[in-house]
């Protein structure tokens, strides 16, 4: 498959934290979480190497990103990110390099399977519900909030 056709798929699959919808499209994932526009979505990165094509990780906070695992950072321009560490979400993203990340429901919404298979355009199996969510925390310069 050629990676445009890639970029344009919703995936559902089991990420590092619950089973999620996966792609580089996000007013495709909008639409169909039926999400407000505004709304920034998690960035999953394969590796530290391709966080650096997005953003700067404030000097104080790189030891942290690199040893954290299930952890979201928002960075100081306000967009999110995880590296993904998880064998099994990883496969995935190894071929993507980077992709939007969500959970496989309506927003606001809880998780519904039916719903979710319906929606994507390729499910990747096993599938487990899973009930801890990624821990947030907002990077400032020198500073560290935790949101979640």
């Amino acid at each position: 498959m050629k990676s445009e056709e890639l970029k344009n798929l919703i995936f559902l699959t089991q990420t590092d934290t619950t089973v999620g919808f996966v792609s580089q499209n996000a007013e495709r994932l909008t639409r169909i979480k039926q999400r407000p526009p505004h709304k920034y979505y998690i960035k999953a990165v394969d590796s530290l190497h391709t966080l650096k094509s997005f953003t700067r990780v404030p000097h104080t906070h790189r030891n942290r990103l690199r040893r954290s695992s299930r952890t979201t950072f928002i960075m100081p321009d306000n967009h999110s990110f995880r590296v993904i560490q998880d064998p099994h979400h990883l496969l995935l993203l190894q071929r993507l390099r980077w992709a939007y990340t969500t959970s496989a429901n309506l927003s606001g919404g809880s998780y519904d399977e039916a719903f979710a298979k319906e929606a994507a355009d390729v499910i990747i199996e096993p599938l487990q519900q899973s009930s801890h969510p990624s821990r947030i925390l907002k990077l400032g310069k020198e500073t560290i909030q935790r949101i979640r």
